[in-house]
């Protein structure tokens, strides 16, 4: 059959397409194998245009059979798939293609539908030997196939039908023009169909110039579950028979396709698992995996779009893992209705690209998987809030209430009131003020109403005895979920309570020392709670500072309690403020608020003739970061003697701490400047940029030529002072380095060292129990004998008192001890070099000949002194 003619029964409309202009290429894109269209809005039906004239109205069943498919998500939009290789694409040699669509848009009875024709042409090449591609709807196969050898064929049949069957070639290189298609064999049931029952029964199949084809549906009578590494999987499994005159030739043909079983869910992340083996499709275990991509919605990613959506690629042994998060850009929310409860699932759909070679048969599959995943149903109950201000006088309050959070396939209809329904409209137009609010990325929405406390919906009741009144607001929404239209309620009541009685009076003054703030309850019970700065007034705090009168009391609080706030710093004053608050103890709303704020003389330096200034800074409001015990003086080595979370006190001499003179007249001035150091400065206006600096200066004068008379007092000392001497206990150890670095050291499994005569030996000599930086370790002697007895003899002395043998013609060598790593305390440790030498003969004494070294053990003993370290 001629290989533009595609194997496929298909009712096609005869008709010339309605004349409306072609839009080429508009949102249209080629991505591969697969040609996307967006559609943003939606449609009511979809055709493909045939030969430019006959248009072919894509049902759910031919869209699948053909290899098409379609997404939509809540707000309208869609995404139109198709395989290069449909039913109806113009296919020039298996490397362009190009297909035309036609999508109707709902009209009226008054006009034609309108209607919108998008044309794509795409190039592939080359293609691999096998490439399959699993869509929403279908799974679909296509394999390369090649001109079978017939020179050994005889030219006329030999043996009937049964020497006919044994003429065939397996493989997927098969199928020559002029190959009549005969039979199609399912495995693994063994079924036999021509190719009209083949076709019949919902699949597809094409020969093309150099490739054969085969689609099924997911769910096709032919398809099988099988469990590959764990991850259930669909298979479609086939062999196509060609005859030519007494050849007869076979095409293997195999679709794997991923489940939804496949995919495991947590609420903050889908798991997708993918065989990296996919048993059916290999021949063998040895193959090698070219690529892995990740898309979405067909278009490949790049690292840095997967690392910006938090997506994830892991490639096992085993597995190829996807990760993505729940809510990730990509995918959508869509809203469901269960038991008048709202939930939310989440949908997305990623792509996994793999290309694989086979080492054996030395052919490369190109494999595609477009999997839609959608998340089980997730509890999202709304979240009802009350805003509503109760400072304000009841003519003037509203209840100001919030309804969500909602996805935006979400719409509010009405409101039930106890008395009435009313819509959105009406609502807005009594003044309720219903709004919708979006989220700052546009994907959630809440609804937000305003209803006066004096409209009649609101249900009122006044308590004298409590000199308040109560307004109650019972509302249900009626809301509603599109394009389905699935309704559902939500109920809610709101209380506020108001006081209706006159308001206390505060009025406040100060003294040199205090706050004085009265409060005036005008005859009337006190039937409120007193916040002074951020401590509620109890009954300690009363007794304390409170002073009760008939129908008032004063609080008197000094300006340096906790509870006020240093509002600025002078020289000699101190400007302090105090926050008191009268509030419902009902609800915690405010009554009355009022704020006093005194400037106090207070000395902050003082000046002493001996040289010395005293300082002291306070924090102040305007800096609420700071931390006075981080303040300093000009030189930042100077800081407070004493701070705490409040105060920082400085003491200093004025030849100090960055301290500046200068002469005016007959008077030398002292300056320095209390701040933070320009780190500390730059760190806190980065975490607070409002804040402002923290600078005070402080000064004192002298004057130059006064003359002041001071008298002491001498008394001699009965003793003088002196160090006594005391015994302990120290330990000390010695060990034998491997280099000069003193680096490594001789373990004990080592010994004995073997080393040839005048090689070096490095000795470390360390004082370990001590962390008394004022103690160091003397070397007082050193001797080497030839047993472990230290009296034994020979012996020869290797350090005299501290000092190297002088009698020794290769004197030991003493090395420099620094700071470091590992030795924290130089003092406490010795290091000196001795070179290797022999005993010679049966010498009761140590001789100065040099004799040839013969393996045997030194034993070094030492005395070592410990003396204090005097000071500079």
């Amino acid at each position: 059959m001629p290989y533009r003619l595609f194997c496929l029964l298909m009712a096609a409309v005869g008709i010339q397409a309605q004349q409306t202009p072609s839009i080429n290429d508009l949102n249209a894109e080629c991505l591969g194998n697969v040609i996307r269209l967006s559609v943003a809005p939606l449609f009511e039906d979809v055709d493909a245009v045939f030969n430019d004239t006959q248009i072919i109205n894509l049902t759910p069943g031919l869209a699948t059979q053909c290899g098409f498919s379609f997404k939509f998500d809540p707000m309208g939009n869609a995404m139109f798939f198709a395989s290069l290789q449909n039913c109806f694409s113009q296919n020039m040699d298996d490397k362009m293609f190009s297909l035309v669509m036609q999508f109707r848009l709902p009209g009226n009875h008054m006009t034609e539908d309108p209607v919108y024709r998008v044309g794509k042409t795409c190039s592939y090449t080359p293609w691999t030997s096998r490439e399959i591609l699993c869509d929403r709807n279908y799974m679909e196969v296509s394999v390369r196939r090649t001109l079978p050898d017939i020179q050994t064929i005889p030219k006329q049949p030999t043996g009937g039908p049964k020497a006919r069957s044994g003429n065939f070639r397996r493989g997927a290189e098969a199928v020559a023009s002029g190959y009549k298609m005969t039979a199609v064999v399912f495995s693994p049931s063994k079924n036999v169909m021509n190719v009209d029952e083949v076709q019949r029964k919902g699949y597809a199949i094409a020969n093309t110039p150099t490739r054969l084809v085969l689609r099924s549906p997911h769910n096709a009578e032919e398809t099988y579950l099988q469990n590959v590494a764990g991850v259930p999987m669909r298979v479609l499994s086939t062999s196509t028979f060609f005859e030519q005159k007494w050849l007869v030739t076979r095409v293997d043909a195999t679709a794997v396709c991923p489940t939804p079983e496949a995919v495991a869910f947590t609420p903050e992340v889908i798991t997708w698992y993918m065989p990296k083996h996919i048993d059916p499709l290999f021949s063998s275990d040895a193959f090698t995996m070219l690529e892995v991509y990740m898309g979405i919605d067909a278009k490949r990613l790049d690292t840095e779009e997967m690392a910006a959506r938090n997506y994830s690629v892991l490639v096992t042994e085993a597995h190829i893992i996807v990760e993505i998060p729940v809510g990730a850009v990509g995918g959508y929310f869509k809203s469901h209705i269960q038991d008048d409860q709202y939930f939310v699932t989440y949908t997305i759909e990623p792509m996994l690209e793999l290309l694989w070679i086979e080492e054996v048969a030395h052919e490369n599959t190109s494999y595609k998987v477009l999997f839609p995943i959608t998340t089980p149903p997730m509890a999202r109950p709304p979240q009802f809030r009350n805003y509503t201000p109760l400072d304000t006088v009841p003519e003037q309050a509203v209840f100001v209430l919030e309804l969500g959070t909602f996805n935006l396939d979400v719409e509010l209809l009405n409101i039930t009131f106890p008395t009435m329904v009313l819509t959105v409209a009406e609502c807005n137009a009594r003044g309720f003020n219903v709004q919708e609010q979006r989220s700052p990325d546009n994907t959630l929405k809440t609804f937000r109403m305003e209803v006066p406390f004096s409209d009649p919906v609101v249900f009122k009741e006044r308590r004298a005895e409590q000199g308040v009144t109560t307004f109650t607001l019972q509302l249900i929404y009626g809301l509603v979920i599109f394009p389905e239209y699935a309704p559902f309620s939500h109920s809610a009541v709101v209380d506020a309570v108001l006081l209706d009685i006159v308001p206390p009076s505060v009025t406040g003054n100060c003294d040199q020392e205090n706050f004085h703030i009265t409060v005036d309850y005008r005859n009337q019970e006190p039937f409120f709670v007193v916040l002074v700065g951020k401590r509620l007034l109890n009954h300690e705090f009363a007794q304390q500072y409170l002073t009760e009168g008939d129908t008032d009391f004063t609080i008197t609080l000094p300006f340096s309690s906790p509870d006020a706030v240093f509002e600025s710093v002078h020289s000699s004053s101190v400007r302090s403020r105090l926050d008191v608050a009268l509030l419902n103890p009902y609800n915690n709303m405010t009554i009355k608020y009022f704020s006093l704020a005194c400037s106090f003389l207070k000395t902050l330096t003082e000046c002493f003739s001996n040289g010395t200034m005293t300082a002291l800074a306070v924090k102040v409001d305007s800096v609420p970061g700071l931390n006075p015990g981080q303040l300093t003086l000009s030189d930042p080595a100077c800081g407070p003697t004493y701070s705490d979370d409040r105060f920082a006190y400085f003491h200093f001499t004025v030849n100090s701490c960055g301290t500046t003179r200068k002469f005016i007249n007959n008077v030398m001035l002292y300056e320095n400047e209390i701040s933070l150091p320009d780190e500390l400065e730059v760190k806190l206006n980065a975490t607070t940029s409002s804040e402002e600096e923290y600078q005070l200066k402080v000064s004192c004068s002298y004057v130059a030529n006064i003359t002041r008379t001071l008298a002491f007092l001498t008394r001699p000392r009965d003793n003088e002072p002196f160090a006594e001497t005391g015994t302990g206990r120290l330990m000390v150890r010695m060990r034998l380095a491997q280099d000069a670095s003193y680096n490594t050291f001789h373990q004990e499994e080592d010994y004995p060292v073997v080393r040839y005569l005048r090689q070096p030996l490095h000795f470390e000599v360390e004082l370990t129990t001590s962390s008394d930086p004022k103690v160091a370790l003397v070397l007082d002697h050193c001797w080497a004998t030839l047993n472990e007895d230290r009296d034994s003899r020979p012996r020869w002395n290797l350090i005299i008192n501290g000092c190297e043998n002088p009698e020794d013609p290769y004197r030991v060598v003493f090395h420099p001890v620094e700071a470091d790593a590992r030795v924290r305390f130089p003092p406490h440790v010795k290091r000196f070099e001795a070179y290797m030498f022999s005993f010679a003969g049966d010498a009761v004494e140590p001789s100065g000949q040099v004799t040839k070294f013969t393996q045997q053990s030194f034993f070094f003993n030492f005395r070592v002194a410990i003396i204090p370290l005097k000071k500079n």
